[in-house]
């Protein structure tokens, strides 16, 4: 079953000018639950389709797209906790796991706080074949390169919210893929956690 997101905002009072001065990494986040709005918003800024073609808001080698896309959910208003798959080309989340898993995460994270307080984590897992089937030993630069991409857009995107995130890659790969029940196929190389600041 699909959960619609709300559409995305196009324009907003909040120059890019304005988000890049005052991007920070925030780590302490106050309690209470994100929007579906805001929290599509963060989605569609880090994936989101923009063009014919299913062309995204972050460049991709080839266009290739090998990064897919998952909402670690704790706080969010009218969704139950769980890891939630974002399918960009619908612009809406599928459950693949209940439960909040916030702590599980942050313990596979070192005990990072920010990923257990977080309303939210984004997690962005890779399917390296995807670029490799083209770019042979160079694709996993240009993976990291996109993920790259994706997260300053979900940062500045945070940033003319309002929210804090931060971008967190100090975990245990092989636990993060057991708690959220990713695919074989797909690498966790990026968390974000997020929240109210």
């Amino acid at each position: 079953m699909s959960n619609a997101l709300p559409r995305p905002h196009l324009e907003s009072r909040v120059s890019i000018e304005r988000c890049l001065l005052a991007r920070r990494s925030v780590r302490s986040y106050r309690s209470g639950p994100l929007t579906l709005a805001e929290t599509g918003q963060l989605l569609w800024a880090a994936q989101g389709i923009t063009a014919e073609g299913y062309l995204r808001t972050a460049p991709s080698a080839g266009a290739l797209y090998p990064l897919e896309t998952y909402l670690v959910a704790g706080e969010l208003e009218a969704l139950a906790p769980g890891v939630y798959h974002y399918r960009p080309d619908r612009h809406d989340l599928v459950l693949a796991k209940s439960g909040d898993l916030r702590r599980d995460l942050a313990r596979a994270a070192g005990g990072q706080d920010c990923v257990r307080d977080g309303a939210i984590t984004v997690l962005f897992a890779a399917v390296y074949a995807r670029t490799g089937a083209k770019y042979g030993e160079r694709a996993a630069r240009y993976v990291h390169m996109e993920a790259g991409h994706a997260a300053q857009n979900l940062c500045l995107q945070a940033t003319a919210l309002g929210l804090g995130v931060v971008t967190v890659g100090a975990f245990h790969d092989e636990q993060v893929q057991r708690i959220t029940g990713l695919p074989r196929d797909e690498e966790p190389i990026y968390l974000m956690p997020a929240g109210r600041r």
